[in-house]
């Protein structure tokens, strides 16, 4: 069995393979206040609660947060008692990271091009809902790039935090195009604002690319996007990255 942590801007998300399934999975908040010591004893509640505790045999971590980076490696090797791999640029993937600067990649998006390299049919468009909204493209087994734009949650947090007048709200699927009230124009322009973008993003990569891409989504948003995108997205695989993050791993203990 494995650990595998995905530690992003906002969310720690974790879990426990067993060959390919998935035991368990545990969310926590990135918190930069927190000690080693105290992510160890979480991880090892974690897997006392689950049953787990004692069972695993290696652990691989992609974070894009690098003050969170080497504490919870050490966390996992002091409190878990097992190797960890920090994947990275460098990390043997047998896939080329065709980008200007490969050390500029996020971990979380190579873990998702290999991910999508390996599970569908190229070329491959990964959309990530994360604090950032990521596109991660994989043409003939290579990262040949993407975009970053900023994430739903920070464009509504941006709304209500630089003007007096709007307020949060919850993010979810809007009722009609045409907003009647402050909370639905908001919606409506937050989440189909979003999937218009996508949907125009996916036509100009299409369109660089020369042919149809498999469209794959993951993160929290992928339902609600998808419902009003014009095209929905053709895989909506909320684990890809620990599934990513597993067979890396696994690749990289044979």
């Amino acid at each position: 069995m494995i650990l595998v942590a995905d530690i992003g801007n906002t969310t720690i998300t974790l879990g426990v393979y067993d060959g390919e399934k998935l035991l368990a999975c545990w969310r926590l908040a990135s918190d930069k206040k927190r000690s080693e010591d105290e992510y160890g004893v979480l991880l090892l509640n974690f897997l006392k609660h689950a049953n787990l505790h004692g069972q695993l045999t290696g652990a691989a971590i992609s974070s894009v947060v690098l003050s969170l980076t080497g504490r919870i490696k050490v966390a996992i090797e002091k409190y878990l008692d097992v190797k960890t791999l920090v994947v990275n640029h460098k990390t043997k993937l047998g896939m080329e990271i065709a980008i200007d600067s490969p050390e500029e990649a996020g971990p979380d998006r190579i873990v998702n091009a290999f991910a999508a390299s390996k599970l569908y049919p190229q070329p491959v468009i990964v959309v990530d809902f994360g604090t950032a909204t990521t596109f991660d493209i994989v043409n003939e087994n290579k990262f040949i790039g993407g975009m970053i734009t900023a994430g739903i949650k920070i464009q509504a947090d941006a709304l209500s935090n630089f003007t007096s007048r709007l307020p949060n709200v919850k993010i979810e699927a809007p009722k009609d195009a045409i907003g009647k009230n402050t909370i639905d124009a908001m919606l409506s322009g937050l989440v189909r604002g979003h999937s218009c973008m996508i949907d125009g993003m996916v036509e100009a990569c299409e369109k660089e690319l020369g042919k149809r891409a498999t469209i794959v989504a993951t993160g929290g948003y992928s339902p609600i996007i998808s419902d009003n995108l014009k095209r929905p997205f053709d895989i909506i695989n909320p684990e890809l990255t620990l599934e990513g993050l597993r067979m890396i791993w696994e690749k990289c203990h044979k």
